[in-house]
């Protein structure tokens, strides 16, 4: 056998549903005075299951918390049984495990358990996005008066937004602070949430309907700042301006916005 097949062999053994080894692959292999050539080939299966469970275990912590050992070691077996690594990183490993879960449990169980794991999942791609420029408050203390009419933003590359038909972020919390876990229930009204990395810490946060309208005025249909304040003058009246330089304020204490590139 080359090598190379021999590799694949390898490969096939580990992504098999089962830890017995193919005779033939098995018969390539010589085993020691105290460890059977079975013996080893099924710790090696079971051993890298494990590990790319671990990994999951560590990236949806609150998962885990939520369905317990079992539960969670059979979920992600299934899942690692059907999507396999495909990427030299583990970092990717757990990228389809919110669809997964929708595919694999009936719709009453999944969707909140789905909205968990995207929850968890943007807390990866915050952690890890590319740093960007945030704007400070400093650099808004030297704009020139005569800019700010015309100022766009956009968000800082680490920015994930979702949006919340359940109490997600109050479980993921629970399990966060190892506290008593609350009983899974929808919103009334359904909530953004964002997750973003500022100075190498992921912060999160859930924004009011009318906060959640004016960024996303800001940052997906490209209002400028006179803009925002003459969407808000319908709600707020002489007041708008004001509500619209603390909303900015906010948001860039945060870490969240960046000049919009021209």
């Amino acid at each position: 056998m080359r090598l190379t097949d021999w590799q694949l062999a390898f490969e096939q053994h580990l992504l098999s549903e089962t830890a017995v080894a193919n005779s033939g692959f098995a018969a390539t292999l010589l085993g020691g005075p105290t460890l059977d050539v079975d013996t080893g080939l099924a710790i090696y299966h079971n051993a890298y299951v494990s590990r790319l469970q671990e990994v999951l275990r560590h990236d949806f912590g609150a998962i885990w918390y939520w369905l317990g050992d079992d539960e969670f070691a059979l979920l992600t077996q299934a899942y690692v049984r059907r999507y396999p690594s495909a990427h030299y990183s583990l970092r990717w490993l757990g990228e389809r495990f919110p669809a997964f879960i929708v595919e694999h449990l009936v719709a009453e169980q999944s969707a909140p358990l789905a909205e968990l794991a995207r929850l968890e999942w943007a807390f990866t791609l915050a952690f890890d996005a590319p740093q960007g420029e945030p704007l400070t408050l400093n650099d808004m203390a030297q704009l020139p008066p005569e800019a700010w009419p015309g100022l766009q933003v956009a968000l800082a590359p680490s920015v994930q937004q979702m949006l919340c038909h359940f109490n997600t972020v109050a479980i993921w919390r629970a399990s966060k602070d190892e506290s008593d876990f609350p009983d899974s229930h929808s919103l009334e009204l359904a909530q953004v949430c964002l997750v973003w990395r500022h100075q190498n810490v992921c912060h999160y946060r859930s924004l009011e309907p009318s906060e959640a309208c004016a960024l996303a005025g800001m940052v997906a249909t490209g209002w400028s700042f006179s803009e925002l304040c003459a969407e808000l003058a319908v709600t707020y009246k002489e007041g708008a301006p004001l509500q619209a330089v603390t909303w900015l304020k906010q948001w860039i204490q945060d870490g969240l916005l960046e000049f919009r590139a021209s």
